[in-house]
Order: structure tokens, then C-alpha cells, then sequence
């Protein structure tokens, strides 16, 4: 990779030094989490989104190269280089335009233009271009043989010819692939009959935007709708114009060949130019599309896997029900289930024996927190809770994917003598404690916080996720001794079968002790040992810094930084004045820099901090349906998920609302992630309630604004025994909501 670092490093901005330093790590075997914590003096604190595109540009030259070394070997080997298309060649900058130059000689189908050919029409197409003053039909005539019958087919057959020729010309692929990126449009027309089974795309029945300004949810819902054979699609700039290019190029005269060539001119667009760059339009906007919907379930996927944990505390966790009864569990501290239990709260002569069976829990396991899932009857069992009066904290528990956790063989594994529906309450239980430990179990699209998740590249989309996890899953760090396998896997310089040899190695001793036993696990050797070692935390082991973030590499320059200040290691950290002593200066190295340095010191200040925030108790207003939903009431509320053109936020009811990018914030923004985060606490207005299409609409900026004596909702309610259900959402398709329509036009919570 060493011959693209100038290419590189040009491309992205960024030096040559550290764009040589991050490629010859990788080359090593280096991941990237551990390259961006523990290898900053080499990188120059690459972060690890750059570290990642260094790989991606990288890769990207490396398959440009080696196409570019394919394309010159083909046409060297059928005698047809010439000085100036090696020249050429050499100056391609874009696949594109090596493929460009490329077309001419790259083998194909039989076409048009091949048939005329070997019908012996080539010396007649090249007279036409000449363009001069000449008699068609009599040079036409004198290439009629058996297989071209009429001079009308020797003219047909060498405007074929021509067609190819203009199709196959370099600049005009240029200049018309220009026309593209500049004035292209995407349009879109329902197909006749569809009107009514295609009512979901009502917005794109007739539909046209430049390719420059629609957004990606907007092309991927026409796409949808394509893909259904709901809709006509197509891409393409005015004919006119396009013509207006090539002809200049090829047209030089007004009289009977000029005619001819503008003929093959027009076809040449409509046949074989126009098709083609549309297609590749359509694949690249689709990518760039792709990419979009793609980065904003990573981001939210990140969000959301770095929700704040309740940490280590004995939970009781509820999946509520209604005719089948709330599944309770009760975990112990490490999250293990130490009892399972099932109550009745939605009939009157059950309610005794579900109070009486909770009080019981609770006190017998010296209950800390309780969790209860916020699908079906949540709301309802979360007040049954309450009015307890336990004295505990109380916490709605987002369930999402909790059901495909119970029912997967990871949940088989952990529990194979309990039902799906015990797994599941323990899945709710155990997110209250570490978010991110659960939901690494389950697969990311289920999780319900993503944009067209099912429409775009799915190769693509898993290895963005992945990725995401595993930067989570390394930013946090991970207990060696809690851990499950599914945790372990996704650390720096550990997969599955490592994790599982680890997990294996942990029952035989009981608990890990200190980083240094990690080497005794099979078929975990010296790298991956360098790899994972600083993100694994050991907690009360013999050395104090295995349960910090510093590397065990640096343990010598911590050591040397206690015995000169005259302590013990252990004196020494989480000790603000000790270390306020130091002179980091002095420490400095070849193998230690200044960034390392800094990182130590602030490890040692704040050992094992973990960087998500303290879990906040969060109430819902009194409401339960949408019934009870007023426009003009200011609620409190839960930001679920967020998209391109606004988020969704959980009022306490079964349907999520929108807000609209626009009644976000009073500024004007593009991107909701601007100023939103996913679980976040906001207070809202209700603007719209569409009851009977199960619709909300809110608005934050009026929250803000809002007068006194607005009204709020109410706190009386009707008994808990005649709450609606709190259903959960059926996936729902927002890829029709237009930007213009959004306010009024909502959905259901989107990706579930």
C-alpha cells in the first residue's frame, strides 16, 4: 500500500507522515480502535473515522490500479496502444474515465454497429463522417450485397456504425456525463392501473427534481416504489441539450452526410448513451443515497449503544402483558437470574396477589431498580408499579429487538431451560443495567433505529454497523470478568473464537486477576494480547492499572512516574494533587510521546471512567392513547429515532410523533443530529393529531416558546384497568413522506 500514500494523503487532506504511520500499522495486523487510542504519537491523533478513511481511500486506489494495469494489459495485447492513449490512460483520474477509454476495446455482445461491420459497411460510415459533398444513394449502392439488400439498409447499417463510434468517444462520454452531474433530473410517473395499489407513493405520481437537490430519503422511496413496479423512473438531462453537445463535436456540415450523422447522433443518445448513463446515475445515486440512510443508522446506532448505563444493581425486570400476564425476573448485580416469576395486573381479583408477589421480590433479593418494558401494557404497568409505593426507582425500558434477542440461539445458549418470554424480561432488565452489553446480542436492523434499513446495500450496511460496535463496544472498554462471549467478540484483536476460548478459560480459574493470564488463553497470542489488553478492565485485580484504560506497555513509564514522587502505583491514581507533581516532560521517549503521555495522566486521574453519562429517571405525562393526545398540549417526551427530515419522539402513547426538521430549533438546520441526540429528553407542543390515521404531529421550537397557560396534559386519569393497549408499532413505510407534506404526514415509530 506504500505506493499510494502521496495519492492518499492528497486526497484527504492529511500528512504523508501519518498516512504512511496508519497504513503500515494496519499492514501489521493493527485494528483501528487500538491505532486511534494507543498509537497517537505515530498518527498524529488520527481519530478513528480518519484512520478508517485512510483504509477506505487506500483499498479504493488499490482496485483503481490494478483495473487501470488490467485495462493497459488488454489493449496492449490486441495491438491497439498507441503513445497517445497510454497518455490518456495515465491521466484517468475516475473509473469512469478509465472505463471511458476503455469501451472501444472492451470485449462485448454482438451489436449493430458489429453486424454492419462484417457486412463490410465501415469504409461507407467513414465516408459519412468525412461529411462531404457526396451522393448517398449512389455511394450506398455500391456496398449492396447478399446480406445488405437496399442502399436504405447500407446507410442504416453505417449510421450504426456511427452510433457505436459516438457512444464510444471519450470526450463525448465527458462532456454528456457533465450534462449529468449538472442539469439530470429524476422523475417519476405512477404506472397506468396503479393509481389505487400505489396510493402510498401519491406524492411521486408525477414527480421531478434535479439530481443536485433531491434528498436521499426522497430517492430511495421513488427507487421503492420502482423496484414494486409501482412507478416509471428515470434520469436524464433535456435531449435538446445533449444533442447540442455531441453534435458539436460530430456534426460539421448542413448537407445529406451532415443529415446522416445528426440521424446517428440522435440515435447514439437515445439507444446507447442515455441508457447507460442513466443506469450508472442511478447506481451512484443510489450509492450516495445508500450512504446517507447508512450513515444515519450508524450514527443513531452509536447514540443508542452509548445510552447511559444504571450499572451494577439488583434489578427486577418486568415484560408487561395483558391476557398472558407481565413475566417478572429478578438479576443479581452481574445481571444473572436469580428467580422468574408471572403477575396478573389488568384483572380486579388478581391485583392482591400481583402486588403481594412483587412486594415479596423485592425484598427478598434486596431489589435496587426496576425495569419495565415499554411495548404492550407498559405505560399501565409501569403505574401498577408506582402506586406500590416501593420506594425503588422505576424505569420504561426501550424493548426494541427484545423479542428477537428471546427467540435466537445466543438467548438458546444463556437460558435453555427458560421460555422465550422469561429471555426477554431478562433482556429488559439487563439493558437497564448496561445498554450496551444487551444489545450487542441482537442484530442492529432490529433494533429500530434506522432509515430505510431494508432498502440499501446490505453489505455495506452490516459493515458499517459492525464497525460502529466495535467503536463503541472499545470507547467504553469491557469488564473481563462480567463479559459475555457476544461483548468480548467485538474487542480490538478478539473474534468469536478467541472471545469464546477467554469465556472457556474464565470458568476453569473463576475470575481473571490480571491482565497477564490473558496470555494463557488458547490461540491468544502476543498481537492480539496487544491488541485488546488496554480495553479490558479487571476490576480489584492484583495490579490497579489493569482496571484502568492505560496499556500495559506504558505500566513501566507509571511506575517510574511513582517511585519519583515516592509512592506506590496505587497511591497514585485517581490522586489530583500526586499528580499535579508530575512533569510529563521528562517521561517523554521514542516509544512514548507527548498524546500518549497526555493519555496516561488523564487515566490516572479518572481511572476506568466509563464516557457515558448517569441514567436519568424520566416520567411521561399522564397520557396513554391518542385519544387523550390535544393539540396545543406541551408534553414531555423521548427522542426514539432520527432522520434526515426531523425525528420521532415517544410521548407515552402507541404512536410515536414527528417533528419536523423545521420545528426543531429556531435556527435554520439541514440535520436533525445538529442539536438532537437519540434518548434525549425534550418537551414538545402537539400541533396535529390525526386520530383516525393514528398520527401525531409536535413541535419542539414551540415548547420553547410557549406562553403560561398553554395548555398541558392532564393529570387526572381514568383507572389503569381501561387504558388502551400500548401496542407495539408495526414497521411502517416513511420512504413516502415528502419534506413539504412531513407536518402533517406522520408514521408510525419508523423502522420497528
Amino acid at each position: 500500500m506504500t505506493e499510494f500514500i502521496p495519492g492518499v494523503a492528497s486526497k484527504l487532506n492529511l500528512r504523508r507522515q501519518d498516512v504512511t504511520a496508519v497504513l503500515e500499522l494496519l499492514a501489521e495486523g493493527a485494528t483501528i480502535p487500538f491505532i486511534a487510542r494507543y498509537r497517537k504519537d505515530k498518527t498524529g491523533a488520527l481519530d478513528e473515522v480518519q484512520i478508517q478513511n485512510i483504509q477506505d481511500e487506500a483499498n479504493f486506489q488499490k482496485e483503481f490500479s490494478e483495473r487501470k494495469a488490467f485495462i493497459e494489459k488488454t489493449i496492449t495485447e490486441q495491438g491497439k496502444m498507441t503513445e497517445e492513449l497510454q497518455e490518456k490512460i495515465n491521466n484517468a483520474t475516475t473509473i469512469a474515465g478509465l472505463e471511458d477509454l476503455y469501451l472501444p476495446y472492451k470485449p462485448k455482445r454482438k451489436t449493430k454497429a458489429q453486424t454492419a461491420r462484417e457486412n463490410g459497411l465501415e469504409p461507407l460510415a467513414l465516408l459519412i463522417l468525412e461529411q462531404g459533398n457526396i451522393n448517398l444513394q449512389t455511394e450506398a449502392a455500391a456496398f449492396i450485397n447478399e446480406q445488405v439488400k437496399t442502399d436504405d439498409e447500407a446507410l442504416q447499417g453505417a449510421r450504426d456504425i456511427i452510433a457505436e463510434m459516438v457512444n464510444e468517444h471519450a470526450e463525448v462520454r465527458a462532456r454528456a456525463r457533465k450534462l449529468f452531474e449538472n442539469t439530470a433530473t429524476v422523475q417519476s410517473k405512477v404506472l397506468t392501473d396503479k393509481e389505487l395499489e400505489a396510493i402510498k407513493y401519491k406524492d411521486y405520481y408525477d414527480f421531478s427534481e434535479p439530481i443536485t437537490k433531491i434528498p436521499s430519503h426522497r430517492l430511495l422511496a421513488i427507487m421503492r416504489g420502482f423496484m414494486e413496479g409501482m412507478l416509471r423512473m428515470a434520469i436524464s438531462p433535456i435531449e435538446e441539450d445533449a444533442l447540442a453537445l455531441i453534435e458539436e463535436l460530430f456534426v460539421k456540415s448542413s448537407n445529406d452526410a451532415g443529415m446522416q450523422v445528426k440521424k446517428a447522433v440522435r440515435d447514439s443518445w437515445r439507444r446507447l448513451l442515455l441508457p447507460g448513463l442513466e443506469s450508472e446515475f442511478r447506481m451512484a445515486l443510489k450509492t450516495k443515497a445508500d450512504e446517507e440512510a447508512i450513515t444515519v443508522f450508524a450514527e443513531n446506532l452509536r447514540q443508542l449503544l452509548l445510552s447511559s448505563p444504571l450499572g451494577s444493581k439488583r434489578i427486577l425486570a418486568l415484560d408487561p402483558g395483558y391476557r398472558t400476564g407481565c413475566k417478572v425476573v429478578c438479576l443479581d448485580e452481574k445481571g444473572a437470574l436469580i428467580k422468574t416469576g408471572l403477575i396478573y395486573i389488568h384483572e380486579n381479583n388478581r391485583l392482591a396477589d400481583a402486588e403481594h408477589k412483587i412486594r415479596s421480590l423485592v425484598h427478598e433479593f434486596n431489589i435496587q431498580s426496576i425495569a419495565v418494558g415499554d411495548g404492550t401494557a407498559g405505560r399501565e404497568t409501569e403505574q401498577f408499579i408506582k402506586k406500590l409505593g416501593l420506594g425503588l426507582p422505576v424505569f420504561l425500558v426501550n424493548e426494541d429487538g427484545a423479542s428477537i434477542y428471546s427467540a435466537s440461539e445466543t438467548a438458546r445458549e444463556e437460558f435453555p431451560n427458560e421460555d422465550i418470554t422469561i429471555r426477554g424480561a431478562v433482556s429488559i432488565g439487563r439493558r437497564l443495567m448496561d445498554p450496551l452489553a444487551e444489545l450487542v446480542k441482537i442484530d442492529p436492523k432490529s433494533i429500530g433505529v434506522g432509515q430505510y434499513q431494508h432498502d440499501v446495500n446490505q453489505v455495506r450496511l452490516k459493515e458499517r454497523l459492525d464497525q460502529t460496535v466495535i467503536s463503541c463496544v472499545n470507547t467504553v472498554g469491557v469488564n473481563l470478568n462480567t463479559a459475555s462471549k457476544h461483548l468480548l467478540s467485538y474487542v480490538s484483536g478478539i473474534g468469536p473464537s478467541i472471545a469464546e476460548n477467554i469465556v472457556n478459560y474464565r470458568s476453569e480459574i473463576g475470575r481473571f486477576t490480571s491482565r497477564k493470564q490473558l496470555m494463557k488463553v488458547p490461540r491468544l497470542g502476543n498481537k492480539a494480547y496487544e491488541q485488546c489488553a488496554g480495553f479490558l478492565r479487571i476490576k480489584e485485580g492484583e495490579d490497579p492499572l489493569d482496571a484502568s484504560a492505560v496499556h500495559p506497555e506504558a505500566y513501566k513509564v507509571v511506575a517510574a512516574m511513582a517511585t519519583d514522587i515516592g509512592v506506590e502505583v496505587k497511591a497514585l491514581i485517581g490522586n489530583d494533587e500526586l499528580i499535579k507533581k508530575l512533569e510529563p516532560k521528562k517521561y517523554i521517549t521514542a516509544e512514548t510521546g507527548e498524546h500518549t503521555l497526555r493519555d496516561i495522566i488523564n487515566e490516572l486521574k479518572k481511572p476506568g471512567l466509563d464516557p457515558r453519562s448517569e441514567v436519568q429517571q424520566f416520567e411521561f405525562a399522564n397520557i396513554y392513547s391518542i385519544e387523550d393526545v390535544k393539540v396545543g398540549m406541551t408534553v414531555p417526551g423521548s427522542v426514539t429515532n432520527i432522520t434526515r427530515f426531523g425525528a420521532f419522539v415517544d410521548i407515552g402513547v402507541k404512536q410515536d410523533g414527528l417533528v419536523h426538521v423545521s420545528e426543531i430549533a429556531h435556527k435554520y438546520i439541514t440535520d436533525p443530529n445538529e442539536v438532537l441526540k437519540l434518548n434525549q429528553k425534550v418537551m414538545v407542543v402537539v400541533t396535529e393529531v390525526d386520530a383516525a390515521r393514528k398520527r401525531i404531529a409536535l413541535s419542539i421550537k414551540q415548547a420553547q416558546e410557549a406562553p403560561a397557560g398553554k395548555p398541558q396534559a392532564s393529570q387526572s386519569r381514568r383507572d389503569n384497568n381501561t387504558a388502551k393497549p400500548k401496542e407495539k408499532p408495526k414497521e411502517k413505510d416513511l420512504g413516502t413522506l415528502s419534506m413539504n407534506d412531513a407536518l402533517s404526514l406522520l408514521k408510525n415509530k419508523f423502522g420497528k
